[in-house]
């Protein structure tokens, strides 16, 4: 079994990357230019909201969504809170996950897969624990199997012992499991936190308040 995953993250895995993200580019095609005029009509530009996301073995990237967010400022020019600047159309992407699309040709130029624990913030990688690094063992996904047994409403903790499960039990039995799980998920829309309205801590911050906790203690 360990042999048949080991040749499956190998040697198979990024080849069926490759051509089902192309497939899924071209097929989903009306949809990423519909989106797309969208965002420029509704936000302006850039339609695109570009961040750097560590990959494998923590290797950076630059990972590609739809923006959703304005660029509106305080009179400091300071930007507005996140909860401030989400608009209406920009909760509608993400509760549907259409902001993730681009993610796709992250997948094609290799930088992610389509499962995978989530690509998250450069800022959070001096608070993982030796343990926790392990999720960056795999290339990161579109989709992975914290996202499908809780999705934005699972604990830090939750997230990351699902992700090394993911490490150690990659197979591509299990992908195809997490795939048809996730259209599920975003199907009926369950165990869903929009991202940005401040009900999600910062892994980082969470960090820090779990250790000042624990020193006044």
């Amino acid at each position: 079994m360990k042999l048949k995953r080991n040749l499956y993250k190998k040697f198979l895995k990024r080849p069926i990357d490759f051509v089902l993200s192309l497939i899924s580019i071209i097929l989903l095609s009306p949809i990423l230019i519909m989106v797309a005029l969208l965002v420029r009509i509704k936000l302006g530009s850039p339609i695109l909201f570009k961040q750097k996301r560590p990959g494998l073995d923590e290797k950076i990237f630059t990972m590609y969504k739809f923006r959703t967010m304005t660029d509106d400022r305080d009179e400091k020019g300071e930007l507005l809170a996140d909860k401030v600047r989400l608009t209406k159309l920009g909760k509608t992407l993400r509760k549907t996950s259409l902001d993730e699309l681009p993610e796709l040709f992250n997948i094609l130029k290799g930088d992610m897969s389509f499962v995978g624990p989530r690509p998250l913030s450069v800022k959070y990688l001096p608070y993982y624990t030796t343990v926790e690094k392990q999720r960056h063992l795999v290339s990161p996904g579109l989709t992975g199997l914290a996202q499908v047994n809780g999705r934005n409403k699972a604990t830090w903790e939750q997230r990351f012992a699902l992700d090394r499960e993911y490490v150690n039990k990659l197979s591509l039995v299990l992908d195809l499991k997490i795939i048809l799980n996730t259209i599920l998920v975003v199907f009926r829309r369950s165990d869903i936190v929009t991202r940005g309205t401040g009900t999600i801590e910062d892994f980082h911050k969470y960090r820090i308040s779990q250790k000042n906790k624990s020193e006044n203690l």
